[in-house]
Formats: structure tokens, sequence, C-alpha cells
């Protein structure tokens, strides 16, 4: 059997099994009839949001489709297309069942933890699997008929593209939302957490669906879509066929992997974040074997799957790492919250400290990887590393999404008149869901990351780049450049976000100065008015940064070459990795002390120390859902051009 075909097989594999998990989260009940109204109302402003977005974005494409057309040729423009469309898609895929699994959840609570796990891990999973599943489909359904790896670079491009409206756009969304929610309402009002009295509450649950759903997926489905090309480019001037075969055959192993691992989040102690870990480390195992299996039927030599296996060890590494500065129950995140009884000063402090202190571990992990990759197999093994460290990509974007749906579980049942048992329930769903999203966030700036480091060096191959002297002018400018990217784009971000929530608590002030019944619930808010002000927020605050990071890369080369874009790539990349983490890290654990505090911990609500707590959460909010994750795709799409630029453009500059 030819090994390559396992790769369109699981493709459709994982699509089928995704249609099945969804379908039986369908058959649930959903709960009362409070629950349901709620639940319309998050739907429509999630899909009205993506429309919006993606006509917007429409517009654009169509426009760069043309420019490809004539710049690269029909068939570059062809798959950019098809990737902007499968990203797309996989993006409404993902919101459409978070939205649909959220009430089925907050009703399943009522029955017990064991069924609200199951029926948001399970609708996690199909989300996971039609994203890696429709990824692999189309690179290699798009290979078998084109014939070319490098033709499926607009594949990676229009991916990333969509990647980037949908994560900058969704972040600003999600935490204008938030950050008017937690000020005006928690701070000011002294409101409860999702407080049915609050006006911007909807807009913050509609923001957990399009920032950590839609934006979540498409970021690691356009570095899944990139890592792939490019291995694929580099396997094929290493090896011939052989090298472009293996890694197909690997993340096809990994969505089997990941299908195994799903069927093994059960829990008999209540014990939600024990039943995710067992779930990675089943499709770890798995997909370490099997890739083992592919590296000696395909090489006949394991030099290769030694550098895959690195970077699945990465990756449970990563996970580990990141637990132990997010959670609750550890040291780092008590520390912050102790911080708070002093003032959100020393709060935001000890965050900072915290947060830059985090960076160490991982950054070691990511560059020994590297080093163990390249020892064993060139620039073809750092590829394979982003390969291994992709290979279980269904099962963190299942256990990434599990954390949006449970949240906005929660918040239905705090908006309804629900028992204090199906409080204990989703509230203990809710604490492993906020670890399982910071892990998935810094698990998706590992791929990025990786991914960058796969498409650079397929850059150089594909350039005939020998080497890149440092000493050029250039090439120091070229660096310089991409590490001043990194800094302005999320200034760009954090301004968005910092204008739209400025927006968003003038108006729930207003609708509280207008509606004096509206603080003692006999008034009910206008959600709709804070859900347009953060679509439009989003909306305007996207097309800079997407403009920029097409333009600048393009530039660089042009104008000053080859090697300045090889420069260019790296300073990105230098900035690009500790900062990511910083922000996702830093706010995950600002996050989590705000909740450690909550739970009842210093005092609890209400006190001095619970609103630094809030203070510094609000600052973490824009960090770790907006600028940081929006870095993932940054990176990429200048990789992505790079490689673009490589193949049609990279005997032209201004300055040779």
């Amino acid at each position: 059997m030819n090994l390559a075909l396992i790769a369109p097989i699981a493709g459709l594999s994982a699509v089928v099994f995704a249609v099945y998990r969804a379908y039986r989260m369908l058959k649930e009940p959903n709960g009362t009839s409070s629950m349901v109204d709620i639940s319309n109302t998050i739907k429509a402003g999630a899909t009205a949001y993506l429309n919006r977005q993606f006509k917007t974005v429409a517009i654009v494409g169509a426009v760069l489709t043309a420019f490809i057309s004539l710049a690269f040729g029909v068939f570059v423009a062809l798959t950019f297309a098809v990737g902007a469309f499968f990203s797309a898609l996989s993006a409404y895929i993902g919101v459409i069942i978070a939205i649909h699994a959220n009430v089925k959840t907050a009703d399943a609570a009522k029955h017990g933890f064991k069924e609200a796990l199951e029926t948001a891990s399970h609708s996690g999973t199909a989300i996971g699997l039609s994203l890696t599943g429709l990824g692999l489909l189309g690179v290699s359904t798009l290979y078998f008929l084109l014939g070319d790896p490098i033709l499926l670079v607009g594949l990676g491009f229009g991916a990333s593209l969509i990647g980037l409206f949908a994560r900058v756009g969704g972040g600003i969304y999600t935490k204008a939302a938030d950050m008017g929610a937690d000020l005006a309402g928690k701070v000011e009002m002294g409101f409860p957490e999702d407080d049915a009295r609050n006006p911007a509450v909807i807009a913050d649950q509609v923001g957990d669906n399009v920032g950590d759903i839609a934006g979540t997926g498409t970021d690691v489905f356009q570095s899944y879509v990139c890592t792939l090309v490019a291995t694929m480019i580099l396997g094929i001037t290493v090896y011939g066929n052989e090298g472009l075969i293996y890694p197909l055959a690997v993340l096809g192993a990994g969505i089997f992997a990941s299908m195994v691992g799903s069927l093994f989040i059960r829990t008999k102690n209540g014990d939600a974040r024990q039943a995710m870990d067992k779930s990675m480390y089943v499709a770890a195992i798995l997909v370490g074997a099997a890739s083992a299996f592919a590296a000696w039927i395909i090489f006949n030599k394991l030099s290769v799957f030694y550098a895959t296996i690195t970077g699945v060890v990465a990756v449970v590494l990563f996970a580990w790492l990141t637990e132990h500065y997010t959670s609750p129950n550890k040291s780092p995140v008590k520390a912050i919250a102790r911080a708070s009884k002093t003032g959100p000063a020393t709060n935001i402090l000890m965050g900072l400290s915290l947060s830059f202190e985090s960076i160490t571990f991982p950054i070691v992990v990511f560059s020994a990887a590297v080093m163990i990759a390249y020892y064993f197999e060139g620039l073809y093994g750092i590829a394979l590393v982003a390969i291994g460290f992709l290979s279980i990509t269904a099962t963190f974007i299942a256990m990434s999404s599990y954390g949006p749906i449970v949240d906005n579980a929660h918040g239905m049942i705090e908006m309804t008149n629900s028992s204090l048992e199906e409080h204990k329930v989703i509230d203990a769903l809710d604490s492993v869901g906020n670890i399982t999203k910071a892990v998935c966030k810094v698990y998706a700036i590992g791929t990025s990351a990786l991914a960058q480091i796969a498409l650079f060096s397929a850059y150089i191959k594909a350039t005939h780049l020998q080497t890149i002297d440092v000493m050029k002018p250039s090439v120091i400018t070229g660096m310089l450049i991409g590490g001043m990217l990194s800094f302005v784009f999320c200034s760009l971000i954090i301004k968005a976000v910092g204008n739209a929530a400025y927006s968003m608590i003038r108006e729930v002030r207003k609708q509280f100065s207008e509606n004096f019944g509206l603080a003692n619930g006999e008034v009910k808010p206008n959600y709709a008015k804070c859900i347009d002000i953060s679509t439009k927020a989003a909306l305007r605050g996207m097309l800079l940064p997407a403009l920029l990071s097409v333009a600048i890369p393009l530039m660089i080369g042009l104008i000053l070459g080859k090697e300045a874009m090889g420069g260019l790539i790296v300073g990105n990349l230098v900035t690009m990795l500790p900062l990511a983490i910083v922000m996702s890290i830093g706010g995950a654990a600002w996050d989590n002390a705000k909740k450690f505090i909550e739970a009842g911990n210093l005092g609890g609500k209400g006190t001095p120390a619970h609103t630094a707590a809030v203070i510094g959460d609000t600052v973490g909010d824009s960090l770790k859902d907006a600028a940081g994750p929006s870095l993932d795709v940054f990176i990429n799409l200048i990789g992505i051009i790079a490689l673009l630029y490589a193949a049609s453009l990279a005997t032209y500059s201004l300055i040779p």
C-alpha cells in the first residue's frame, strides 16, 4: 500500500468521525427555555460577526487572488483560494458545533459531572477532528492533483490570511466585550461573573466563540498546513518522493491516534484534567509508534523517527510547563493572588515577573528539540520536529475548544435559575477549561514557531542560499525590521482592544445611567448594542495589521534581496517566540489568580484583593487573547510570503 494514501484516508475518516460526534451531541436535550434563549442570542451574534468578517475578507481575498495569478501563476492562485476557503470553513464548523454544544453542556450539568464532561469534550473532539481532517485532506488531495508541492505554497498563504483575520478580529472582539463586562459590570457595579444584568455579558459569550474557537482553530489550521507544505518541499529535495510521503503518513497516523485518544476522556473520580491528560498521552504514544513504523518502512532507518519523536516529546513538555505557570493549584498563580492583597500595582508587577520567568524552560525545550533534530536529519529534521509537534493537533484543539464550550455553559447556568449542584459541576469543569485554553495557546505558539523554522528551511533551499552573511548591512536591516515588526503588530492590536473597550465601557455605563431598573433586574439590557460595538471594532482593527503582514515582507525582499528576507524571518522569530509566550502565559496566570480568589481564597469576592485581581486580569486579557496569539499567524504569514517570493521573485532586488 502507498503510505501517502494514509493522508486522504485519515482526513476523510476524521471528518466522518467529527460528523458522528456532532450528530450525537445534537441529539442531546437543549435545557430550559431560558438557556435556549441565551444560546440563540449567542448564536445570532457569532454568526452575524463571522458573516461580516468573511465578507470583508472575501473582498481582500479576491484582489489578492488576481494579484497572485499574475505574479505567481494560476495554480498558486487556485491553491490560495482553496486554502482560504478551507480555513474559513473550519472556523464556521467549529463555531457552529460550539454554539450548539454550550447549551447541551449546561443541560447535562444537571445530570452530573460525567455527563457534562462527555458532552463538552466530545464536542471539542468534533471540532479538532474536522479542522485537522480538512487540512490534511486539502493538502494531500491538491498534491495528488497538481503533483508539485511548491504549487501548494498558495494553500498556506490562503490559510494564513484567513487565520490572521480570524485571530486578530476575534481577539479584539472578545477582549473588548470581556473588559467592558469586567470593569463596568464587575468592578463598578459589583456584579458577579456572567450576570444577566450586565449589558456586555452576551457579547462576552459571543467573544468566547469567535476568539477561542474560530481564532484558535484557524491559527492552528494555518500552522498545520504551512508546516506540512514546507516539510513536503524540503523532503522531496532531500530524499525524493519518500521524504514527501513520510510527513503525510505521520499526520495521517496522528489523526487516527487522536481518535483513539478521545475514547479515553472518561473519569471516575471527577478529575477532568486527568482525563484529558490521559487522552493526550495515549495519542502521543500511538503516534510515536506509528512514526517509527513509517520511518522504517519508507527509509529503512530510524533517524527521521528520532527527529519526529523529539517534536512529540516537546509538545508534552510544553503542556506540562504551561500548566505549572497557569494552574491555580501551583505556586506562580498563588503568588500573583497573594500580591493582589496590596493592590493592582503589585498584582501586575508579580504577574509580569512570573510571565518573563515562564519563557525560560519553553525556550530551552524548543532550542534543544531543534538541535537534536538537526543532529539526526539536518534541515529536514527540524521540519520533522514541527510535524511531530503537530501530529496530535486534533487532541489539542479538542482540549482548547472544551474551554469556551464550558465557559459559555457556565454563563448560561449563572444567568438562569439553576441548582447549586449544577453550579458545582460547571464550576469544576470551567476551572479545568481555563488551564486547557492556556495550554493550547502556548501549543499554538510552539506550532507557529516550528512552522516558521520549517518555512525558513524551505526558503533557504528554494533560494539556493548556502549561508546568510549577518555582517551585510541589508541582512542586519532585515533582522532589525523583523524584530521590530512583532512589537509594532502587538501595539496595533492592543490599541484596537483599548479603543474598543473604551467604547464598550461607555455603552455599559450609559445603559445603567439611562435605565434605572437595569441594576435590579427590572429592565432587560440592550445586548445587541454591545455586540455591535465589538463587531465594528474587530472589523476596523484587523485591516491594518493584515496589510502590514503582507506588504512589508514583499517590500524587504524586492528592495533588499533574498538574504535580507532571510534576516527578516530570523529577526521576527527571535522576538515573536518569547513575546508571545510571555503574553499568553502571563495573561492566563492573571486570569487564574482572579479565579483563585473568587473560589473563596484570600477573602473571596468583593474584597480589595479581588478588585486588584480583576484589574490585573483585564490587563492580561488583551495580551493572552488578542496580541499574543495573533503573533502566531503573523509570523507564519511572513514565512509563507517569503516562500512565494522565493518561488518567483527572488532574482529581483533594488539593492544587490
